[in-house]
């Protein structure tokens, strides 16, 4: 079976306030020409995780469905624009700045006008956002592993965290009371609930583990939004919410979750309370990354979604 074509490039993206000029590197997987199959814009997580370790989401791309992909780096990590000199500043890295760069990637490609979505974790949270603004020309949303609200989040991460073994939860506390969150033991101690809440393989992928190294590499956007653990989460985001407002989203919606998914069910419930006529599948053998524990399972879902 041949494989789809890949091609990779860079969109110009206009920062006023970066104060150097931007862009974002792209990689399209398939055929993306007028006639074709509607695209599907997959959207990374982290924030600041990069493309890689969504690759899998992009089997559509191959038969029997022939979808094709597009995959991008946000700003501040993998090959697109780094800015560590904005490291901290939360007025410059906002949800508007990722909608913004979505918004840009969509009309430099010329598929503004019909595309579908799929948001992982983080990148799911940015998908909704982008939804509920009604886009013109989004048809279908797929919000894979993705939490409505934070606080909820931080709650079940804290929650998963109480079951996890007594040395692991001392070692927790003691380093994030005593500002160790940086340290070697501290992150032995999230690897530990990495392993059961995060992905359950073993070894994890490489494409997984690049996705980690990328935001200990830069870690200026998940530092700033988001914080050193799933369960300390000290940024900009530590207080998000698109609850009040999914019952905007007007497109069909497939959401995704598993298991053992640090999205745990009441992570998920306001987008199957809020959004007319989801589809929910949860993955029996899954946690947070069902692309790679279940993958083929994964393909079929989003694939069979995608083109029914």
């Amino acid at each position: 079976m041949a494989s789809p074509p890949v091609k990779s490039g860079f969109v110009d993206f206009h920062v006023p306030s970066a104060g150097k000029p931007c862009q974002t590197w792209y990689t399209i997987h398939g055929d993306l020409q007028p006639g074709t199959t509607r695209p599907l814009v997959i959207v990374h997580g982290g924030p600041g995780g990069a493309h890689k370790y969504m690759l899998p989401a992009a089997d559509v791309a191959s038969a029997p469905y022939n979808i094709p992909c597009i995959l991008y780096d946000q700003l501040g990590c993998g090959s697109s624009t780094h800015l560590p000199e904005k490291n901290g500043d939360g007025t410059f890295w906002t949800v508007q700045l990722f909608l913004d760069e979505l918004d840009n990637l969509l009309r430099a490609l010329g598929i503004q006008d019909d595309y579908d979505l799929l948001g992982h974790s983080w990148g799911g949270m940015l998908g909704s956002e982008h939804a509920v603004r009604h886009p013109t020309g989004l048809r279908k949303f797929v919000i894979s592993c993705s939490p409505a609200d934070m606080r909820t989040w931080v709650s079940a991460a804290n929650r998963l965290r109480g079951e996890m073994p007594e040395g692991v939860q001392k070692t927790l506390t003691e380093c994030e009371e005593e500002g160790r969150t940086d340290s070697k033991e501290y992150e032995a101690a999230v690897e530990e609930y990495y392993n059961k809440h995060v992905c359950r393989l073993s070894p994890w992928p490489e494409e997984l583990l690049d996705a980690f190294e990328e935001m200990k590499r830069d870690p200026t956007v998940s530092m700033t939004m988001s914080g050193p653990s799933e369960f300390f989460v000290s940024g900009t985001l530590k207080n998000w919410s698109i609850s009040d407002q999914l019952h905007k989203v007007a497109v069909p919606t497939l959401l995704l979750n598993g298991e053992y998914d640090e999205a745990q069910d009441e992570c998920v419930e306001p987008f199957v309370k809020n959004i007319p006529g989801i589809k929910w599948v949860k993955f029996a053998n899954s946690s947070h990354s069902p692309l790679w524990e279940e993958r083929a399972e994964y393909k079929t879902v989003v694939g069979d979604f995608l083109t029914s």
